[in-house]
């Protein structure tokens, strides 16, 4: 009876076992790399997000770094995780609908650092014409000789005092 009770554990466990998903496809190039990340973070209202892929982006250590004004009026930065950005974002993401769209990347590599400069328009629903937002997203990364990892995604949203964005020349 024993050996019966504990093969059907088994069994159930198997069953209830979560398959991890494949990401290395999004992380083998810096194009897809960037194409996922912003992907990633866009859909329509009500739409979940596949934060298991965002965190796959992200190295273990990276930062999250949303420049802008703090609540005293003063310029101020913000250094979140993958988790702390999920927890502070993704509810709002979801309720509101959220598309980025990326319109301009300037990109310098060093080795195997490389820095993107990334501006981008955001939209509530994939059929806007009117972005409610812009700004410019400053993405370090790093590739291990695998694949691409993101260490950290700095941006500023554009403003009375940075009007103008990188545009392509």
């Amino acid at each position: 009876m024993k050996k019966i009770v504990f093969i059907i554990s088994l069994f159930s466990i198997g069953l209830f076992a979560q398959e991890k998903k494949d990401y290395s496809a999004n992380v083998t190039t810096l194009d897809s790399t960037i194409e996922t990340l912003y992907t990633v973070v866009s859909g329509e209202k009500g739409f979940k997000r596949d934060w298991d892929l965002f965190k796959h982006l992200f190295h273990n250590n990276a930062k999250l770094i949303p420049a802008g004004i703090s609540s005293e009026g003063k310029k101020a930065v913000r250094y979140m995780t993958t988790d702390d950005y999920i927890t502070t974002s993704g509810n709002w993401l979801e309720k509101n609908g959220f598309y980025q769209k990326e319109t301009h990347r300037t990109v310098e590599t060093f080795g195997n650092i490389t820095h993107v400069f990334s501006s981008y328009e955001s939209y509530k629903t994939k059929t806007d014409e009117i972005p409610f937002l812009k700004g410019v997203n400053s993405i370090q990364l790093f590739n291990d000789g695998t694949r691409w990892w993101i260490i950290n995604l700095y941006w500023a949203q554009e403003s009375k005092d940075k009007p103008h964005l990188p545009k392509e020349e």
